[in-house]
């Protein structure tokens, strides 16, 4: 049955209103660099925002309504909703004010079919900015039914800059050196280490809840309901154990046998969907071994989590853990994490080295604290075995809070507080 027409209007008007009334924290992404835009990230990651940042800015500008539209696909009134409604969207918006408008879609994914409405609208000539959860929107097919006209762009939780910017925790060298407002940075570091960077997440004093909710609406929407799975205890042992294993490559195999002995039988195939439903959602980013053939750079990875407020809820006493998952977003945030991800790696073939980035000759280790010895000659000794067979411009240990320099035949390792390095980030 078809999207009643006044029921669509009153649809669109409602958004407006909801649009107007966001107050809008303005983010790193050029929002003018191109006319077709996909954003694609995890749920609650600031996707939206991204769109009422543009459409905040065109009504700044002197733009009006007439000249935009937002449709928010997650609103409960347009169930029911299929691709055959799609060009009544338009013919709605020409009806209460004649004119072509820049197009506004919030997660467009839960329509079948869009990518068709999508590529025609392209086709149109029309400045359109999609959004969606689902990692299956980068995927090479969908790029390829939308013919090269859109432009992917990745959302993350907020960076560490942008989290003390949002909170407004000055970070330049004076602040950095006077204590009251370095212990309130510190502080600042200390919530973002462990809660991570969910825009919505911040100001609330007590965020296990909220968290809780959001990983929820991940679990069972967008990875158990979508993808029809029968054994949502499985998956969420799974995905515990993907939590305690973030620091290690972890194979398809040994996924495949501890969970088979704690919960029956459960086939490698299995484990690889669950997985991969789960990187659809971008609740999980998969991190491929650069000395790996070709197989086993598939099916032996790394995996670490969209946010860290998020694995926090996983853990106890981790640390460690959510150090190197900080440093990892970090790292995608910075050089993208698309289907093949061929710009961040780990090394692990005799030695290992946490990440290596080829185009930038960066080599990185993860260490919460360097102080024991035998942690201090674990990393660095990787570090100075890594430059025989891969080029190293700057080689990092990054911990939490300790900081130095060592030196060795090929140069210069830097010892570097997480929070400083973050502060590089852009």
């Amino acid at each position: 049955m078809a999207i009643a027409r006044n029921t669509l209007k009153q649809v669109l008007l409602d958004n407006q209103k909801d649009v107007e009334q966001y107050i809008i924290f303005p983010r790193r992404y050029d929002l003018d660099n191109f006319p077709l835009q996909v954003f694609v990230g995890v749920r609650r990651s600031g996707k939206s925002f991204l769109l009422f940042q543009k459409m905040h800015q065109m009504l700044h500008d002197g733009h009006s309504w007439a000249d935009m539209l937002y449709l928010d696909f997650e609103d409960t009134r347009l169930e029911g909703f299929t691709a055959d409604d799609f060009n009544l969207i338009l013919e709605c918006h020409q009806e209460m004010y004649g004119k072509r408008p820049m197009l506004f879609f919030d997660e467009m994914q839960n329509i079948e079919g869009w990518q068709k409405f999508a590529r025609n609208l392209a086709d149109k000539k029309y400045s359109v900015f999609i959004t969606g959860s689902n990692a299956k929107m980068l995927s090479k097919e969908i790029m390829a039914t939308l013919g090269g006209r859109y432009l992917p762009v990745e959302v993350y939780p907020f960076s560490f800059q942008e989290y003390l910017s949002y909170l407004h925790v000055p970070f330049d060298e004076m602040s950095l050196t006077a204590t009251e407002s370095k212990g309130r940075f510190m502080n600042a570091y200390r919530e973002y280490f462990i809660w991570g960077g969910l825009p919505e997440s911040i100001h609330l004093p007590v965020k296990r809840g909220y968290l809780s909710s959001v990983y929820q609406k991940i679990y069972l929407g967008d990875i158990i309901q979508r993808n029809g799975i029968s054994n949502p205890r499985l998956l969420q042992l799974m995905l515990k154990k993907m939590a305690e294993s973030v620091m290690q490559p972890i194979s398809y195999n040994r996924i495949s046998k501890i969970l088979s002995s704690v919960s029956g039988k459960i086939s490698v195939p299995t484990v690889s969907n669950y997985i991969s439903f789960s990187e659809d959602a971008w609740l999980l980013l998969r991190l491929r071994n650069i000395a790996s053939a070709f197989a086993e750079k598939e099916s032996i990875c790394k995996y670490y989590f969209i946010d860290n407020g998020i694995l926090s809820l996983q853990l106890m006493d981790c640390e460690t853990i959510l150090l190197e998952n900080m440093v990892a977003l970090s790292l995608f945030r910075k050089y993208g994490h698309d289907e093949d991800n061929e710009r961040v790696f780990f090394y692990n073939a005799h030695i290992e080295v946490d990440f290596y980035v080829p185009d930038d000759e960066l080599a990185i280790q993860v260490a919460h604290s360097i102080a024991d010895p035998d942690t201090l000659h674990r990393e660095s000794s990787a570090l100075g075995k890594l430059p025989q067979v891969h080029p190293c411009r700057r080689r990092i240990i990054i911990t939490y809070d300790e900081e130095g320099t060592l030196e060795d035949k090929y140069g210069t390792i830097e010892v570097i507080p997480a929070w400083k390095w973050l502060l590089e980030e852009y």
